[in-house]
């Protein structure tokens, strides 16, 4: 038995990557993603055509809503740790996202917009990083690529539904989009209720006062290198508010966007488990190299597609996005875990997530700014260059972990 009790946290006994913890998580997600992607390709709808904003203003809406939340997920990641308990701020962070969602129904300006979106992703900010180590913490290492691949696998599930059910709310009720919002409260109180019931902190032996004092440069070279290559990335990936609005300017009808969606995450929910079952047996650095590459073409094809033909290439490309995603998300999750110490993680998770977060308050300004003063392919141009310089540093720059 180990001396150190940091040691003897890092040896909790590893359960299945698919039971416990990991299915819980993956089931909270999955109705809080239902609830949040029934929003998501119906707001930048919403916003323009009914409240009357400019793409600037939906650069700021996104950009503020996502970046200054992500503040939030380093300080509550070192919490996490330091506490070495995660439950009460992973359901204290969905009750804070799931709780807000409904608001957007009475909503009368876009500044409301703004604020609702901002108490939506500080609830996703808080609950990010301590979610990510418990997971992180529930399985043995060899199993951790594949124990995020199945909760982004289940998260995505839901993120298919969600468009699913707001394509059948706005056929039903045409450009209703207050419906959707309030049938958005239903999964997003479910999720809230799995969670406050079924989660479970795992036992930790308390860190010593070093590790609870620890500083975010402790974190290694090799963590702040990867970081910085996914903050550049980050720079050039907008939110996805402006793929649905250049969906729509290419002459796609409004009712159909949402099962534009709902197809890209069926691609993304299908492919995240057996791309994290890859990133464990062939290394997670080239898959993501892969995954920036994938998302560079998705970029361009946006960028150059126009005339008649434009919008046929909407869907082929947002399922190809669907790829990129299933390559990327839960495996830099994983990712980061591997250049960390375990008593770290959270705080890792959080940090990651932060820099990458505050990377999209200028992406999401400057893509507003270039469509509308140059015009709508100009910020998928940027974006694909963005991407193709994070992979090339990925290739060239030593950002690689052993996994452990």
């Amino acid at each position: 038995m180990p001396d150190n009790p940091v040691e003897a946290a890092s040896q909790i006994p590893a359960r299945s990557a698919l039971t416990g913890n990991v299915l819980v998580s993956g089931l909270v997600s999955f109705f809080t993603d239902v609830s949040s992607e029934m929003i998501v390709p119906v707001l930048p709808l919403f916003v323009t055509a009914v409240l009357g904003a400019s793409m600037t203003a939906v650069g700021l809406i996104e950009g503020v809503a996502e970046s200054t939340a992500s503040v939030m997920r380093s300080f509550a990641g070192l919490l996490s740790d330091r506490l070495g308990r995660r439950k009460a701020l992973i359901v204290f962070g969905y009750s804070l996202s799931n709780v807000t969602k409904p608001l957007l129904a009475l909503t009368g300006s876009w500044g409301q917009v703004l604020a609702i979106r901002f108490g939506d992703r500080l609830g996703k900010g808080i609950r990010g990083a301590p979610r990510d180590a418990l997971i992180a913490d529930s399985v043995a290492a060899e199993h951790r690529g594949l124990a995020f691949g199945f909760h982004r696998s289940l998260d995505t599930a839901g993120a298919a539904l969600g468009p699913l059910i707001a394509f059948a709310t706005l056929a039903i009720m045409p450009e209703n989009y207050r419906a959707v919002f309030w049938i958005a409260t239903i999964p997003g109180a479910l999720a809230i209720l799995i969670a406050g019931v079924f989660l479970r902190d795992l036992r930790r032996p308390a860190a010593p006062r070093a590790i609870r004092t620890v500083r975010i440069g402790g974190l290694g070279r090799r963590f702040a290198v990867f970081t910085a290559i996914i903050t550049l990335f980050a720079l050039g990936n907008s939110s996805d508010a402006f793929l649905i609005l250049r969906a729509k300017n290419l002459g796609l009808p409004v009712a159909t966007i949402p099962l534009i969606y709902f197809a890209f995450n069926v691609v993304y929910a299908a492919l995240s488990i057996p791309a994290g079952t890859l990133s464990d047996r062939l290394g997670r650095r080239w898959v993501l190299i892969v995954g920036y590459v994938v998302f560079a073409l998705v970029y361009l094809g946006f960028a150059v597609a126009s005339g008649p033909t434009g919008r046929w290439i909407v869907l082929p490309l947002f399922l190809t996005y669907g790829i990129y995603y299933a390559l990327t998300e839960g495996i830099q999750r994983a990712f980061v875990v591997d250049l960390v110490p375990a008593d770290l993680r959270a705080t890792a998770l959080g940090t990651f997530a932060s820099a990458t977060g505050l990377a999209l308050l200028p992406a999401s300004l400057v893509a507003g700014f270039l469509w509308d003063r140059i015009g709508p392919a100009a910020p998928f141009y940027f974006g694909a260059v963005m991407s193709a310089a994070a992979a090339v540093l990925l290739i060239i720059v030593d950002a690689g972990a052993k996994q452990s």
